[in-house]
């Protein structure tokens, strides 16, 4: 199937996406927030650029969009373009397992979150974070 946006529309739009605070993100900092979990950094310079990290305990939190990082729960292929959008997602999810690699032989506990979480288990999403904590 052949896109149905013009090449600068599509270009426009991929602009628009933000790399940094998402709405994922920002919903998980309000959470942990709420939790008194406090001593974390925001988008901390490590490979992969983690989105929370805690640096004392050396555990880094990324939060995975359900679409760009091929969520086994609610990914679901894209209409247009597929072939671009898969190799795409498919590169995303091989550099993530290098960067778990590589963050852990660095000592770091990585931990990966799906927005999907987020929004419907908090209460698992702080459980396994706490656990970590301690």
């Amino acid at each position: 199937m052949v896109d149905v946006l013009t090449k600068e529309q599509r270009k426009f739009n991929m602009s628009r996406i933000s790399g940094k605070n998402t709405g994922p993100e920002i919903r998980l900092r309000k959470i942990l927030f709420a939790n008194g979990i406090r001593g974390y950094r925001v988008h901390h310079n490590l490979p992969g650029k983690p989105d929370i990290v805690f640096v004392k305990n050396k555990i880094a939190i990324f939060v995975d969009g359900c679409f760009w990082h091929k969520c086994p729960v609610d990914f679901q292929e894209p209409e247009t373009r597929k072939e671009f959008w898969l190799n795409k997602i498919n590169s995303n999810v091989e550099r993530d397992r290098n960067v778990d690699d590589q963050l852990q032989k660095e000592g770091w506990e990585v931990i990966r979150i799906w927005e999907h979480e987020i929004r419907k288990e908090p209460d698992y999403i702080i459980k396994k974070i706490i656990s970590s904590l301690k």
